[in-house]
């Protein structure tokens, strides 16, 4: 995480998404800047975060961690979404775990600026209540798509999230981990690649893989995780 002395380029993210129409009065003196780069993390599972993010470029991937030492993907999130809304409330550490696999900026607002001038804010306590809402059933969502629709369908959308710019798909993690975050095994996760590259959906090159026919990969995907 590195903090970011551009007041141009915060004001125009701004701007564009009128973030400091969220508040009753003007809070851009207490916004900070801050870019994070691929494979960082936002926030860590059970450590403290200090800032309410509103992530306005980039993208992420949150997931959680089980007592049974796997994880479980749950969202990725795009602009614009909000990070520590929960943790603001309730005045606990990180619920979930959040890596960048798009290099992403953030506007932060720190919990102690927040606490002190906006909660008694009721413009602002309505925006927190809207993206604790959206939370709420995006994850609901999301826990049915784990529990209900096929790993081929799952591995789509998780290929369409984090694929690179063109037709590169690099994972970053082993498979053994992508197949964690999706709720499988490494062999069932390994057919269903070896399945798409049969069917010349994808195409396994040295240095990860190409999508060769992103129409059927697209409608396999379905736009599931969001």
């Amino acid at each position: 995480m590195k903090k970011i002395n551009n007041s141009e380029l915060m004001n125009t993210y701004i701007n564009k998404y009128n973030i400091n129409d969220i508040f009753t009065s003007d809070m851009r003196e207490y916004m900070e800047l801050f870019h994070f780069k691929r494979n960082e993390f936002l926030c860590k599972e059970d450590e403290p975060i200090d800032y309410l993010f509103f992530f306005v470029e980039g993208k992420a991937k949150v997931y959680i961690s089980l007592k049974n030492g796997k994880s479980l993907l749950i969202c990725f999130y795009y602009p614009l979404m909000v990070l520590g809304d929960l943790e603001l409330i309730n005045f606990t550490k990180a619920t979930t775990n959040m890596e960048v696999i798009e290099d992403a900026y953030c506007i932060g607002l720190s919990f102690k600026k927040v606490r002190e001038k906006l909660l008694n804010d009721p413009k602002f306590l309505r925006f927190i209540c809207s993206s604790l809402g959206n939370k709420m059933d995006t994850s609901s969502r999301n826990g049915s798509i784990n529990l209900l629709y096929p790993l081929e369908n799952r591995l789509a959308s998780y290929i369409m999230a984090t694929r690179e710019e063109g037709n590169r798909v690099v994972f970053n993690e082993t498979l053994t981990e992508i197949a964690e975050l999706l709720g499988t095994s490494y062999r069932h996760l390994l057919r269903t690649i070896n399945n798409l590259i049969n069917r010349e959906v994808l195409k396994k090159d040295n240095y990860g893989y190409e999508i060769i026919n992103e129409e059927i990969l697209s409608s396999l995907a379905v736009d599931l995780y969001k």
